[in-house]
Parts: C-alpha cells; sequence; structure tokens
C-alpha cells in the first residue's frame, strides 16, 4: 500500500450529513489519492448512539504519508478545510455534543480523531505522527500538551512500571 494512489476508505456516515457533505469527503479523500466508498448508517440510529460523524477506514500511515507529501500543495489546506466544513454543525441535534472524523488503521484499528477546531500544528504533527508508538488509542490532540496521545495507551504504561 505505498501507492498512495492504490489507497481505498471506507466510509461510514452519520445520516445527518448531507449528499452534498458526502461529495465534499470523497472530493477530498480523491485529492490525496484514495477512493472512498462510502456508507450511510440506517435513520433509525439515534445521534445520540455515535460518538461520531464519520468514520474513514483506511491504510492510516499510507493517507498520513500521502498527506505529508502534498503539504505543500492546495490539497493538504482542502483536507483542513474539508475536515472543519464536515464538522461544523449546521443544525446539532445536541449543540454541546461535538462529533469528530475518526480515522481508522484498516490493519491495526487504531483510531485518530480529528475534531472540527483541531488547531494547524495538530495538522502538522498529523503529518508526521508514527502511528507505531501506539497501541490501544483513540488517539486525540492535546491542545495543552500541545501533542498527540493516546490516554489508554498512557494508561496501560503507567500500570505496567
Amino acid at each position: 500500500m505505498d501507492d498512495p494512489g492504490s489507497m481505498s476508505a471506507d466510509i461510514i456516515v452519520d445520516s445527518q450529513l448531507s449528499p452534498e457533505l458526502q461529495v465534499v469527503l470523497t472530493d477530498t479523500l480523491a485529492s490525496l489519492g484514495a477512493a472512498a466508498r462510502i456508507r450511510v448508517l440506517p435513520v433509525h440510529r439515534g445521534a445520540s448512539d455515535l460518538p461520531w460523524l464519520i468514520l474513514a477506514t483506511l491504510p492510516l500511515q499510507a493517507f498520513l504519508s500521502a498527506i505529508g507529501s502534498k503539504f505543500a500543495d492546495d490539497a493538504y489546506k482542502g483536507f483542513q478545510n474539508a475536515v472543519r466544513r464536515l464538522l461544523r454543525p449546521e443544525h446539532p441535534v445536541k449543540p454541546s455534543v461535538s462529533r469528530p472524523l475518526v480515522l481508522q488503521d484498516g490493519v491495526s484499528g487504531l483510531r485518530i480523531v480529528l475534531d472540527h477546531d483541531l488547531p494547524p500544528e495538530g495538522y502538522e504533527q498529523l503529518l508526521t505522527l508514527d502511528l507505531s508508538r501506539f497501541r490501544i488509542g483513540p488517539v486525540h490532540y492535546d491542545r495543552a500538551g500541545q501533542r498527540w496521545r493516546s490516554e489508554l495507551d498512557e494508561a496501560v504504561s503507567s500500570q505496567g512500571q
């Protein structure tokens, strides 16, 4: 899977994500070399049942490398803008609940959580993030520590010491 052009992404979206935003998602992933297949969850599930709005399963390290190789190009900025647009609550069911975009590695199952207000330095660090240092996840950006971390991995490590 080293060739970013051969990447595929399985995307599961909440039924609240409009068809227009689904196109934004697939176009953005295509600009980064990933062909996306979207499945919409059935309407009968309540929004409160889902911790995420979009779950994208793909070869994560290859995808992050593809984004990194396009850092100076419009595709990288387009990815940031698309994430912000996709996660901006147009008509939120619960305004206080933010549901992120989750990138999941297709092999390991490791998940990276992208919130709508992820700062630019979070995106920049994501491009060079060594996923092999995480075992459990989910991995999220810690604003206070200005780094990506997995609280579950840290808890397991501290118990082993």
